[in-house]
């Protein structure tokens, strides 16, 4: 899959995240929608879905989320009628655990290796596996620093096309949406590779 990145962004920065999707998956052969089920999870999970009911829904289950989280994807899955595949990490959290005497915190020097284990390897080895050429993903410009340096498209170290449609949008926006198309929302979420909601866990710096 071949796009030119700085005509693609010209071209889609003015675009509604439903324009943005749209081109997207006209592009793609094999795309795929990434979610964690973290708060407004479900904007772009149903916006994808609208468009292609099929797209296939990765899950990277850290094994670590709140009985919040879970339930409420759950609910999403069915609710949207989700196709999701799931990848966990291959050492369970219980025995991790034990062995790093719980979560290592950000300044802990077990905390790369803890990162690695529990999203980064299950992630890479998803897609080793499912072989997109179009990833589809929720960053918006005003989560963290970085992601305001980012674009709409871009490419992985592995040349995956990421997209993200919701880039240009604020939390309002998002409310809005949510109301809108009367879909749920969960703010009980947890992720355990950052100590802060503006740090990067990897994913979108490191693949």
């Amino acid at each position: 899959m071949s796009i030119d990145l700085t005509a693609a962004n010209t071209e889609l920065n003015d675009k509604t995240p439903q324009e943005i999707i749209a081109w997207a998956l006209s592009q793609s052969d094999k795309p795929l929608v990434t979610t964690n089920f973290r708060p407004y999870e479900s904007v772009i999970l149903h916006m994808a879905a609208q468009v292609k009911p099929d797209i296939q829904v990765l899950w990277v289950d850290s094994g670590y989320n709140t009985s919040a989280t879970y339930r409420f994807a759950e609910k999403l899955i069915q609710d949207l009628n989700l196709n999701v595949v799931t990848y966990i990490p291959e050492m369970t959290a219980a025995r991790r655990n034990v062995l790093m005497k719980g979560i290592p915190d950000v300044d802990d020097a077990l905390h790369a290796e803890f990162t690695r284990q529990v999203k980064l390897e299950p992630f890479q080895r998803a897609l080793s596996e499912l072989k997109p050429d179009l990833w589809l993903n929720a960053i918006r410009k005003d989560q963290t620093e970085f992601r305001q340096s980012m674009d709409i498209v871009s490419a992985s170290k592995d040349g995956i096309i990421k997209v993200a449609p919701l880039y240009n949008l604020t939390e309002a926006d998002l409310d809005a949406y949510l109301a809108e198309h009367n879909l749920p929302n969960e703010h009980d979420y947890f992720d355990p590779t950052k100590a802060i909601e503006t740090r990067e866990c990897g994913l979108h710096t490191q693949l």
